[in-house]
């Protein structure tokens, strides 16, 4: 596949603040790339330095396999933080005026308001828009020209579960369609839901990175008691079935290794002699992994 984004030991300061620090990431033609991380990550700061709103202080990215320049923005359609339109406009004007800026055509103004689920709407002014209706109207400014690729960041902040849901299916649609995606995100289920790829960073630092199916797929957890734990868990421990054992009020909870299911768990016990009296099977949330992913040390 080929080249996007690459990103290269970048790093970017705020007086004593480290917003992020040397970050690298390679996004490819095609993926639905998210950015995970609490506030405060380093997300915007990585959207803002890749799309020229900002300067990093040290490292460097290309895009297209090329260094940034002024032309390669045509391939690029981007929505950073809220957008901003003028209220007493209607949509359709506040568009001709970002086809201005871009050095546009008007004819392009219809397939994004389409695609945005706002043609009925064109004739409205902008003040009188929900926030899901503003949000989706920024997404079809990016979309003006029909870029290669979408930049966007929290682009379901502040919103209302339908409101989330409308977004979602934009872009959605977006990547069905075929467009790179690079979501920058503090909301786990969103990320999950819209991308294939994800970084996960913490005050500007990359803790991982992968398919999401690897680094956030559901993991079946078990909680198990027998007359010795400790022995369970010692005979466990050097076992290929555990990939993580804890004790928890008298519990013995394992986090089981890929193709590991619990009857595996209770004929290990039965072969060592001792026999389970409790076993439940349950799913360590997302949440929980990603919780734990960026906790404090």
């Amino acid at each position: 596949m080929s080249e996007i984004l690459t990103i290269k030991g970048l790093s970017k300061s705020y007086k004593q603040v480290k917003a992020i620090q040397n970050l690298n990431l390679e996004i490819t033609d095609g993926q639905a790339y998210g950015l995970l991380g609490p506030n405060g990550s380093g997300k915007t700061t990585t959207l803002s330095i890749i799309t020229g709103i900002l300067r990093q202080d040290v490292g460097a990215y290309t895009w297209f396999g090329e260094d940034p320049r002024s032309a390669q923005r045509r391939c690029i359609g981007s929505l950073i933080e809220t957008p901003h339109f003028y209220p007493y406009l209607n949509l359709e004007k506040n568009l001709k005026i970002i086809c201005d800026i871009k050095g546009l055509g008007y004819s392009d103004i219809d397939r994004v308001l389409d695609s945005a689920r706002l043609l009925e709407r064109k004739r409205s002014r902008f003040s009188t828009m929900s926030l899901g209706m503003k949000q989706r109207l920024g997404l079809a400014a990016a979309l003006l020209g029909d870029p290669r690729v979408l930049v966007l960041d929290e682009p379901t902040n502040g919103l209302d579960p339908e409101g989330i849901a409308e977004v979602r299916e934009v872009v959605i649609d977006q990547v069905k369609a075929g467009k790179t995606l690079i979501l920058a995100s503090h909301i786990l289920s969103e990320v999950e839901k819209i991308c294939g790829h994800v970084a996960i960073l913490k005050k500007g630092e990359l803790l991982a990175n992968g398919p999401v199916k690897e680094l956030l797929s559901e993991e079946e957890v078990i909680e198990v008691s027998c007359a010795d734990n400790q022995k369970l868990k010692s005979e466990l421990g050097g076992s290929s079935l555990a990939r993580e054992l804890e004790e928890e009020n008298g519990l013995l909870i394992i986090t089981l290794k890929e193709g590991v299911v619990p009857a595996d768990i209770n004929s290990f016990a039965f072969s060592h002699q001792l026999v389970i009296h409790h076993m439940l099977s349950r799913k360590r949330s997302l949440e929980s992994q990603f919780l734990e992913l960026v906790k404090e040390e």
